[in-house]
């Protein structure tokens, strides 16, 4: 059995500009814990893979294509293959999200 101790996972710097810590990275997943200062952004972009959001703390939104929701920690949210995403902290707490891709675009043949 393989434990990952997220707290101890050191921070790096995403392709946003957002703190990160990445988690898993296997062909068959990708996983990163964003975790954005008060008004951080991702800005809109597509992938060519689900991608799976999943609010660890805080408080934000989420767009997925036109639609945008306010979420929370507990949360989840499914943003299917080729349409755009976008991400935003809400002004007065940070937002730790959990991005899991399937397959991992980093490692597949999928591009």
């Amino acid at each position: 059995m393989k434990v990952i101790k997220v707290n101890e996972l050191p921070f790096v710097n995403t392709g946003w500009g957002i703190k990160g810590k990445p988690i898993i990275d296997m062909p068959e997943i990708g996983i990163v814990n964003l975790f954005m200062e008060p008004g951080e952004k991702v800005t809109s972009h597509m992938t060519s893979v689900d991608v799976l959001f999943q609010v660890a703390e805080g408080k934000g939104a989420i767009t997925i294509g036109g639609e945008t929701q306010i979420v929370e920690a507990g949360d989840i949210v499914v943003s299917p293959l080729q349409i755009p995403h976008a991400l935003e902290a809400n002004q007065n707490c940070v937002f730790s999200v959990y991005v899991i891709k399937t397959p991992n675009p980093q490692k597949s043949a999928v591009k």
